[in-house]
């Protein structure tokens, strides 16, 4: 009997292993067979719909899914899936180095993209399959499918590219139209510098390839792609909770505090409506997949999993280089407290110190290569100058102590309902003692305000990343995590629980329902954050000394009362989504294709300020000036004297001022500036002319 059971246990490995390789293989295979489909249906609808889902597919999740397999994926979905996002970005920049280096072009990239696939695909499927529980999966499902019909919003309220969205369309476009001999080519100046945010264009490379797999312009790509990543953010969101409670429950709650902070707080849809642009997608894709990572190394993951870390943060740091030094602060925070509240777990303990150098070592060398480029700008290490300068512009947002500046409190808690929830909820994280939760949010909470409230710590901080830069460190407090935190310990009081956070939710949005404005003139109370570090030292104090730990709910009532409390802010929330404004300064149809049909690619078109940001924006050329706060105030850029020389030009008309930037066109905007110029008109409009500047001109 010996004998004959082998080979029957034997089979089973060998069909379980075919039938999860044919079955991984469909879903490869799905991305551009949908694609296919996409593309033979009509370019708007669903035809759209399909293009943009397939495409970013085929970009973003297909070629880091594939590899992971290969490496030998997590146990748990979300994860997986957090994973396979991170090395998808990896193999996109190995792959744009590789394209700038042979001079070529996106399809290059796209090329080279599908060879890693394919390369990967052999070992992927020739894998063991690693099991994962269908409760998972089917609690992903509902999360995904939940976050779709916010998608739907999102999709609807998009319909203008404006502000931030018009100078990385930009960039897109160039990625996606010209020939990719050097960095500088998506510069918005000929002769510019790079922008030391946006130095490697990664993730403007991975919107190009989307709009040439989706075969549609690029800012249809800008507009509604933010739908179309919308499910995704929600659930690395929930993957990063549920790693970090080892709850589906708390992974739920979870992705509802997040969603009710970026976005139902925010008119609705929030910061969803600009996941095409890089900060938020560091901010709501890419940290939610690292830590995930993270908190399912450090919960007893593979060891190589501190590669999917370092994937993660070399993406994080291509795509917003001061967020993957960021991150490490929470994360720093973690080790601290788990060390205070749990130090006979060494091995945990040692597991999260690892996770550490996987995340500083590759931002390490990516801010090694980009110094040169930082030293360049202005707000760089500052002088007293620009010191002032980035006082008065940030009025409100700072405080100066003492001839030293702090984030102000009021700052920190504008965020609207669920920031205050958050922020009050951080000191209830000592009631779970000694659990892992616990321990990264007050840990990450009491470092990160420390270093935002203390005038010492946040003037250096200011001072090495610039005032801009060091107020976002605020935004990696753990907030949703302290929400789900609270929500675990009251859902075990059930309807009674989940009444009380639907209660909280409304009185705390009609309190404190958010301020969004870019100059702060109220804020947000500053009770709640200084309630949130005193509550997190004293937490972990007490949690250290008392080592005990109260009770959670089951993971239904966790999502539950979570779900409540998020509840009336979305009602809130989504009662007010609207439509964008029509960009009132934008580019009559005919000046754009006479712009992409008259004029050659890369040359230079002079004119006044806002409408070269948008001419930059919409045809693949150079211009000779932008609005200076959307240029990197480099030396090789000098953003103030194009603005000064622009106005030269519009009071006198003289030709010298284009010819000084090499412009071989010009275009003025007829209803806003009387400008007569005699030269040859090659299109003109109700709103704008166009003109050939000629060196005989």
């Amino acid at each position: 009997m010996a004998v004959v059971s082998q080979p029957m246990r034997v089979y089973r490995v060998r069909a379980g292993r075919a039938t999860s390789s044919a079955f991984f293989l469909a879903l490869v295979l799905a991305a551009p067979l949908a694609l296919l489909l996409g593309r033979a249906l009509p370019p708007h609808g669903l035809g759209l719909v399909l293009r943009l889902t397939a495409a970013s597919a085929c970009v973003l999740i297909v070629p880091g899914a594939i590899f992971v397999r290969a490496l030998g994926r997590p146990h748990t979905f979300g994860v997986a899936i957090a994973a396979s996002f991170a090395w998808s970005l990896a193999a996109l920049a190995g792959a744009l180095a590789l394209t700038f280096a042979l001079d070529g072009r996106i399809e290059t990239t796209l090329w080279l993209v599908g060879a890693f696939s394919v390369a990967s695909l052999i070992p992927a499927v020739l894998r063991a399959p690693v099991p994962s529980e269908d409760s998972e999966r089917l609690t992903i499902a509902g999360v995904a499918a939940a976050a779709t019909i916010f998608a739907g919003a999102v999709w609807w309220a998009s319909n203008t590219v404006y502000g931030d969205g018009l100078f990385h369309l930009g960039r897109v476009r160039k990625l996606e139209s010209l020939d990719l001999t050097s960095l500088n080519v998506v510069d918005e100046f000929r002769h510019g510098g790079l922008h030391p945010g946006y130095a490697f264009p990664v993730w403007h490379a991975g919107l190009a390839m989307v709009a040439r797999l989706a075969n549609v312009d690029p800012t249809v790509v800008m507009l509604h792609l933010p739908a179309i990543l919308t499910p995704l953010a929600v659930v690395l969101a929930y993957a990063a909770g549920a790693a970090l409670f080892r709850s589906y429950g708390a992974g739920v709650a979870t992705a509802a505090a997040q969603v009710g902070l970026i976005g139902f707080s925010r008119a609705g849809t929030g910061s969803f409506d600009f996941l095409a642009l890089p900060p938020t997608v560091a901010r709501a894709l890419i940290i939610p997949a690292l830590l995930a990572l993270v908190f399912s190394l450090v919960a007893g993951g593979r060891r190589r999993q501190v590669l999917s870390i370092s994937a993660a943060s070399i993406a994080l740091a291509l795509v917003h280089p001061t967020y993957a030094f960021f991150a490490a602060v929470p994360l720093a925070g973690f080790l601290l407290a788990r060390v205070v509240l749990a130090w006979p777990l060494w091995r945990e303990n040692l597991r999260i110190a690892a996770s550490l150098p996987a995340v500083l070592i590759p931002a390490g060398l990516y801010a090694l290569w980009l110094k040169p480029i930082v030293d360049e700008t202005v707000s760089h290490r500052p002088d007293a100058v620009e010191r002032r300068r980035a006082i008065t512009h940030y009025a409100g947002q700072i405080d100066v102590v003492h001839g030293l500046l702090r984030l102000a409190p009021e700052t920190i808690s504008r965020g609207g309902a669920i920031a205050v929830a958050g922020l009050v909820a951080i000191p209830m994280a000592a009631l779970g003692g000694t659990r892992r939760w616990a321990a990264y949010v007050l840990g990450a909470s009491l470092t990160v305000l420390v270093i935002v409230l203390v005038p010492w710590t946040f003037d250096s901080l200011s001072n090495a990343v610039s005032v801009s830069q060091a107020r976002r460190l605020a935004i990696f407090l753990p907030i949703p995590f302290a929400v789900a935190g609270a929500a675990s310990l009251l859902g075990r009081y059930r309807l009674a629980g989940c009444f009380a956070a639907f209660g909280a939710g409304g009185l705390l949005q009609l309190l404190y329902p958010g301020e969004f404005s870019y100059f702060l003139v109220v804020g947000g109370p500053p009770w709640p954050v200084w309630l949130a570090l005193a509550g997190a030292g004293i937490g972990l104090i007490v949690a250290a000394i008392v080592r005990r730990s109260a009770p959670e709910a089951a993971p239904l009532w966790t999502a539950a009362v979570a779900l409540s409390l998020v509840a009336p802010v979305g009602l809130a929330g989504l009662a007010y989504v609207k439509r964008d404004e029509p960009d009132r300064l934008r580019l009559t149809p005919g000046l754009v294709h006479a712009l992409r049909t008259k004029v050659p690619a890369r040359d230079t078109v002079f004119s006044d300020l806002e409408t070269s940001y948008r001419i930059e924006a919409y045809a693949p050329v150079y211009v000779s000036a932008a609005p200076p706060a959307h240029v990197a105030d480099t030396k090789d850029n000098y953003p103030n004297e194009r603005r000064h020389d622009v106005i030269k030009f519009l009071r006198s008309g003289s030709l010298s001022v284009p010819r000084r930037y090499h412009a071989q066109w010009i275009v003025v905007a007829k209803r806003r500036f009387d400008l007569p110029l005699h030269l040859p008109k090659v299109y003109s409009d109700s709103r704008f002319a166009l003109y050939r500047l000629t060196p005989s001109s």
